[in-house]
């Protein structure tokens, strides 16, 4: 099974009109990338949707610049107002002077989509809130929004309507119609749907309303036959997660940003407002996050048992000064955390967290429940659904899932209840439905396949003894360290490893030199862009993407600027070792003539 070599710029997975990821083949492509040149840049036909404004999107927020801005405003568009006040309200804490336009795309279907317009010299700023709170509409709402404006536009002459084929798991009694167009465009989208709902893999849009109940279900894990979770009557069992969370106890964002953020949001709402803590390195934006909205936050960014000493001294100090008042706001941790696969002690978070009184909010994105318990030690837990849960890289979703059993529980859940608003896309939500109805199975064999390969290069990496080159200057391996669950922090990941839980499909790798680094990643024969927990094997240069303009802060905390991360798919074992040796082998050679050249 070999994936197909994806050019600079094109999708991943290719053909995929809504892709979250782009082919970034080589190393030079990401740096090109994070400097703007025009030969990576111009190349570029898709991206991570909170980086990368789609094409759709795109297109859409030109047509709206038209009709309601300035020739000096640009635009970015979001699916409520209450998204769209919260980015005005960014930017106008900033000194930016922002508004918010409704504009109604069809009264029938209650469609309405909101312009946060805003100086075009402001963009930069603006793309921070697009990029940190995952809020920015869908780019299948902005394809439904161009096919109507087309439609009203251009009747069609003749009708292009093309039926959707029933689905035994979707189909309502009284299933409405799509409408048609009459433009190319509006009658390639049609053709896409009745694709989708002819071989089965999709359903019509107005299941939407099932699709998001049974992927709460999903989320919460109380079903006893995941394959039954659309029917009208399914069996309901105590949930898996550990304590007894029901469906009602979860709420389905956009993003994982946008569950991290709503997390956040929420905490600030009920309690008085105090820093936060970020306890490990995390992935990028949950930091920015952390530290944008409220007072900030202390940030703890080795993330072993000894920042827990750390964390004790923060609270201890803060209790001491102010009696009366939780010392923190909420801690935040990832588990295991992104990029560098550590693993909080849960257990001695939970008992400071009881003890000083605040809210701990877990990111279970890398481990997932399938293969970790983390809810019980946990106020929330949230999650990106794009992630393995979905699989196949062409949906964003995320979810946030309440903990009953902790004290903060009933305040939470009212204040959510009171401020939540379901602007998870209904056609995202039927993709997300249809990718994960096989996630524990994708999961487990996901698992096997990255411990073998990670068994593999953990060796490697022991090697000191390699063959001498024909100078006789020794090269000990390229590999310096395998940074997987099952070696950090292995005691933390292994007190939360459920029965027949794995270890999770991503690690990193960190090299002996900057030129086995790129050699390894330019050899590497898998899918190379951005994201993660795709089905196909998919790496990146982590720090090279995340941190470009703060490489030696991000090296402070363990996180080189060699760093390549990899995300295990499904592929054949044997294809998988064969790609892992072959790219090893280029380090190898990259790293011996390092050697070689310093020993001359």
């Amino acid at each position: 099974m070999r994936p197909p070599r994806n050019p600079l710029g094109k999708p991943i997975p290719a053909f995929t009109e809504h892709a979250i990821s782009v082919s970034l083949p080589t190393w030079l492509d990401n740096v090109g990338y994070e400097e703007g040149e025009a030969r990576v840049v111009d190349a570029m036909q898709s991206g991570y949707p909170r980086f990368f404004i789609h094409l759709n999107i795109k297109k859409l927020s030109n047509l709206l610049e038209q009709k309601f801005g300035t020739p000096s405003e640009r635009s970015l568009l979001f699916p409520s107002r209450n998204a769209a006040e919260a980015c005005r309200a960014f930017l106008v804490a900033r000194d930016i002077f922002a508004r918010v336009v409704q504009y109604c795309i069809s009264s029938g279907d209650n469609l309405s989509i909101f312009l946060v317009l805003f100086p075009v010299d402001k963009l930069s700023t603006a793309r921070q809130f697009w990029q940190h709170t995952g809020l920015g509409i869908s780019s299948r709402l902005a394809m439904r929004c161009l096919a109507i404006l087309l439609s009203a536009a251009s009747p069609p002459s003749t009708p292009t309507h093309l039926k959707p084929m029933a689905h035994r798991h979707y189909t309502p009694k009284h299933a409405s119609r799509l409408s048609g167009g009459g433009s190319i465009d509006l009658l390639e989208a049609d053709q896409a749907v009745y694709v989708e709902q002819r071989y089965g893999r999709n359903l019509d849009v107005a299941a939407a309303k099932q699709a998001k109940r049974a992927l709460r279900r999903r989320i919460a894990g109380v079903l006893v036959r995941d394959e039954s979770a659309l029917d009208s009557e399914v069996e309901i069992t105590q949930s898996m997660r550990g304590v007894p969370v029901s469906e009602h106890d979860v709420f389905l964002f956009p993003s994982g940003m946008s569950a991290i953020w709503s997390a956040h949001q929420l905490i600030l709402d009920a309690r008085d407002a105090k820093k936060s803590v970020c306890f490990g390195f995390p992935y990028t934006d949950t930091l920015k996050v952390l530290e944008k909205w409220g007072p900030g936050c202390h940030f703890l960014g080795h993330g072993l048992d000894s920042s827990i000493d750390e964390l004790e001294t923060i609270l201890e100090t803060e209790h001491t000064q102010n009696p009366d008042e939780p010392p923190i706001l909420a801690l935040f941790t990832e588990f295991p955390s992104n990029p560098l696969l550590r693993s909080p002690d849960l257990t001695r978070l939970r008992a400071l967290a009881d003890k000083y009184d605040f809210p701990i909010v877990v990111d279970d994105s890398i481990g997932n429940f399938v293969n970790v318990e983390t809810l019980p030690f946990a106020d929330m837990v949230a999650t990106s659904l794009t992630k393995l849960f979905s699989g196949d890289s062409n949906v964003m979703g995320g979810s946030l899932v309440l903990n009953p059993a902790r004290n903060h529980y009933a305040t939470f859940k009212e204040r959510l209840l009171t401020r939540y608003e379901d602007i998870f896309y209904d056609e995202d939500a039927i993709f997300m439905e249809r990718n994960s109805r096989n996630f524990s199975q994708r999961s487990a064999r996901i698992d096997a396949n990255a411990e073998r390969v990670c068994d593999f290069l953990h060796a490697a990496s022991q090697n000191q003894d390699q063959d001498q080159d024909q100078d006789n200057h020794t090269a000990s391996s390229p590999i310096t360290q395998v940074f997987y669950p099952k070696w950090e922090t292995a005691q933390n990941y292994a007190a939360r490893r459920l029965p027949g839980g794995g270890f999770g499909g991503l690690f990193s790798l960190s090299f002996a030199s900057q030129s086995a680094a790129e050699a390894f990643y330019d050899a590497l024969a898998c899918a190379k862009g951005p994201s993660l927990g795709t089905n196909f094997t998919l790496a990146c240069p982590y720090t090279i993407l995340a941190h470009y303009g703060e490489l030696d802060w991000a090296a402070r905390y363990g996180v080189p600027s060699s760093l390549v991360r990899v995300s295990i798919g499904l592929e054949d074992p044997s294809w998988l070792r064969t790609v892992f040796e072959n790219a090893l082998r280029a380090a190898e050679d990259a790293h011996r003539a390092v050697v070689a050249n310093t020993g001359a």
